[in-house]
């Protein structure tokens, strides 16, 4: 099918619902086929051994009867099933011939054949339907001694049917899984405005208040106030993070770098600045991005100061995006870096320049008295040194 979830089964609670209501409306196909072959094969009446016949027709009623009781439970429809409902109705066309003679015109099951058929299609989609029609056409053909114009088009009509039929189903199943997942991701969107309405209106306030009071205060209340700035500002970057309904990561192995890098301003005394929008790329590539830019403010703690003020700038330039990370310390002193690569320290060479390079991008460094500033430029669609 067109999504993981429903290729080998449907598993979620809206897919399942789907496949539930095509199997009754099957139900009620197959006993309507059931009595369409018992009424013809009644009027005919042809069987060379009518005992032999009559005892296909009886399997018939009896299969159909056991495929509504068994397709009712979803787990109960597993290949074996499928596989012996599908058996059943090669055997009863391979019976065709022996019960009426070898020059018969009609087969014993007919239509009846479609049951078995549409079941493929709405379990296993269109490549199902398809299989099941090309196996019934070959038998049936096979079993004739004489191959008319009616044949060859009853043959088409099933390759026809089965493959539309498995086609609808796996568009409805999709369909209904993708409404399933966003209605979940409007309730948690709206849940998570609500808890960001009930810190705003309370915790936030209140950390802005000790800031500004501290500051007023001076001595140890204005340390205190700066820890709840910086909690101020952690808690207000996490509502923001958090407010698309779209998720940081998607079904399709994409995720949303802005969400992502948004995330990273929980540091104290960092701005980060996004695009309005999500900024989608693959996921792998956000998780490299990401922790190259962790590892930039990792360096500003490390060498500038815990609380040195960091500011993340994020670009969506349509093929390529710009991640700029600067700090406003004193500049990587000239020649250190090489000097580290020298002694085999290749902290900054491997956790910056050698992951953005994986991706195909470029890393671009300007240090001095001003401070420090990494621009990285990556495109879209990346590439990974395991995948060369």
């Amino acid at each position: 099918m067109t999504d993981s979830v429903v290729t080998s089964g449907t598993t979620t609670r809206a897919a399942v619902a789907v496949e539930n209501r095509m199997f009754r409306a099957l139900a009620v196909l197959r006993v309507v086929v059931l009595v369409h072959t018992v009424t013809l094969n009644a009027y005919r009446n042809n069987f060379e051994h009518p005992a032999l016949g009559w005892a296909c027709v009886g399997v018939m009623a009896a299969g159909t009867i056991a495929a509504i009781v068994v397709y009712a439970a979803p787990e109960r429809r597993v290949p074996a099933v499928l596989v012996a409902d599908l058996a059943l109705a090669v055997g009863m066309l391979l019976a065709t011939p022996v019960a009426k003679g070898e020059w018969f015109h009609a087969s014993i099951p007919g239509y009846w054949i479609v049951g078995a058929l549409l079941a493929w299609a709405v379990r296993y989609g269109w490549r199902g339907g398809a299989t099941a029609a090309v196996l019934l056409g070959a038998i049936d053909l096979l079993s004739r001694s004489h191959i008319s114009q009616q044949d060859w088009g009853n043959v088409f009509l099933l390759l026809l049917c089965g493959s539309m039929v498995g086609f609808v189903c796996e568009s409805l199943t999709a369909m209904a899984a993708d409404r399933d997942r966003a209605q979940s991701e409007a309730a948690a969107a709206a849940e998570r405005a609500r808890l960001a309405r009930v810190v705003h209106d309370g915790v936030l306030q209140v950390l802005a208040l000790v800031q500004r009071r501290g500051g007023e205060l001076g001595g140890e209340a204005a340390e205190l106030g700066r820890l709840a700035g910086a909690q101020e500002r952690a808690l207000r970057t996490l509502i923001r993070s958090q407010d698309a309904v779209t998720p940081t990561r998607t079904a399709g192995g994409s995720a949303d770098l802005a969400a992502a890098l948004g995330v990273l301003g929980a540091r104290p005394r960092t701005e980060v600045a996004l695009p309005a929008g999500a900024v989608g790329m693959a996921a792998p590539a956000v998780a490299e991005i990401t922790a190259v830019v962790r590892a930039c403010l990792d360096n500003i703690s490390r060498h500038v100061g815990e609380d040195a003020p960091a500011w993340i700038l994020l670009e969506d330039l349509g093929d390529h995006v710009e991640v700029t990370v600067r700090d406003e310390g004193a500049g990587i002193p000239a020649g250190r870096l090489e000097e580290a690569e020298r002694q085999g320290r290749l902290g900054v060479l491997e956790s910056i320049r050698g992951r953005i390079r994986d991706l195909g991008g470029t890393a671009t460094l300007d240090t001095g008295a001003h401070g420090t500033e990494w621009t990285f430029a990556v495109p879209r669609v990346t590439s990974s040194r395991g995948d060369r």
